[in-house]
């Protein structure tokens, strides 16, 4: 599978059908604070992003989803 910039970027898909892009900090243990929302909101995410969804999240990063 390919991604974006070796991993360091990923997309969140939100209930509403759209998609959130995210920082994935790998030094960060804890799952609360290893996702950075930075965005865009988008419908259609590039080919080649790894998509995770919502219910994968921690609580935290949820909420965080929807103030954008």
């Amino acid at each position: 599978m390919v991604t974006l910039k070796h991993g360091k970027y990923v997309y969140i898909e939100r209930g509403d059908g759209y998609y959130i892009k995210a920082r994935v900090l790998k030094s960060r243990e804890d799952e609360s604070s290893k996702y950075v929302i930075i965005g865009p909101k988008l419908r259609k995410p590039p080919a080649n992003a790894t998509i995770l969804k919502e219910s994968q999240l921690p609580n935290n990063t949820k909420e965080k989803l929807y103030m954008i």
